[in-house]
């Protein structure tokens, strides 16, 4: 897919003293100091919060009804004392709040949008409509309320500050990294949650994968479902469309009943890149993760597998 460059929106850097707006789009948090100790680490950074007001809403499993979460981000994408934009923390219910989001509005403003796990379907989304870099980093309860991983850390705050040494990322580092199929690839960096881009075929907010670099990661999924997942991209054409293809950690994706037959998600990954037979990497460094990379959504980037090095070929921000 051929894009004008002149219609992709890249946010501006985050600078010292700006303000960061907090917002739960999908899940509810579930302890309330986390959210304080998160904006605590935030403030002595030196920027400055804003907390959205149903950010700690309960309804059910969510962060409050879609009509109030919505209304929350719209709000933040909108209020120019608002320079980026991170979420509190993943769950469910991004999917949800999607019909009643005024793309043609965000498009307007612009700005760094952090998330992962149920926030891709955001960020897809964003991506379609808008042509929005977003940041498929660390949010503030899983990240930054607690001791916090240096890599983390470093590689979000080098990203969405425009700092040059963050367009070079050693994706391959962890113990389980290894090559799957060899070579090198240069496409946009799209994809996220393995189970959000897979419900999101056939609706309105997929974007078209053509000539992207997959980036795919799960969570707490057994192996069948991994396998349902990745059959479903599979046959809608979306790993097809795909020059190249990078697997994070799928942590905890093991079976419930070790006694029954199962196919290994390492299995699973391995006959894909055999069949796909495009620079293919697992075990990378980014999603449910402590120690993450950030990827910038909607890049353009250079992979080598053989590597294990992603590179980007534009900035993520201005």
């Amino acid at each position: 897919m051929t894009i004008d460059q002149s219609r992709i929106l890249r946010p501006s850097r985050v600078r010292p003293h700006d303000c960061i707006g907090i917002v739960a789009p999908a899940g509810p948090v579930s302890d309330s100091s986390r959210l304080q100790a998160g904006v605590a680490y935030l403030e002595r950074l030196g920027y400055r919060t804003k907390v959205a007001p149903h950010a700690e809403a309960v309804h059910g499993y969510l962060a409050g009804t879609d009509a109030e979460r919505a209304a929350d981000l719209m709000a933040m994408f909108l209020d120019p004392g608002v320079q980026a934009i991170i979420c509190l923390r993943g769950g469910f219910g991004s999917t949800r709040i999607l019909p009643l989001l005024d793309f043609e509005l965000i498009k307007r403003h612009p700005k760094v949008f952090s998330g992962f796990s149920d926030i891709t379907a955001l960020q897809l989304a964003l991506w379609h409509r808008c042509l929005l870099v977003t940041f498929h980093g660390p949010m503030l309860a899983p990240d930054f309320s607690g001791a916090l991983d240096s890599l983390t850390e470093s590689s979000f705050w080098g990203m969405v500050s425009g700092d040059d040494a963050a367009a070079l990322l050693p994706l391959c580092q962890s113990a389980s990294a290894r090559t799957l199929f060899p070579g090198q690839a240069t496409g946009r960096l799209l994809g996220g949650n393995l189970s959000l881009l897979s419900v999101l075929v056939g609706t309105p907010f997929i974007p078209d994968f053509t000539g992207s670099l997959l980036y795919i990661e799960e969570v707490g999924e057994e192996p069948y479902r991994v396998d349902r997942a990745l059959t479903h991209l599979t046959m809608s054409g979306i790993f097809s469309r795909a020059n190249g293809v990078v697997a994070g950690e799928f942590s905890n994706c093991t079976p419930k009943d070790p006694s029954r037959p199962t196919l290994s998600v390492e299995r699973l990954l391995e006959d894909l890149a055999g069949s796909l037979r495009v620079p293919f990497s697992a075990g990378c460094l980014f999603g449910h993760v402590p120690s993450k990379l950030t990827l910038p959504t909607g890049v353009l980037a250079q992979f080598n597998a053989d590597e294990g090095m992603l590179k980007l070929m534009e900035p993520a921000v201005f």
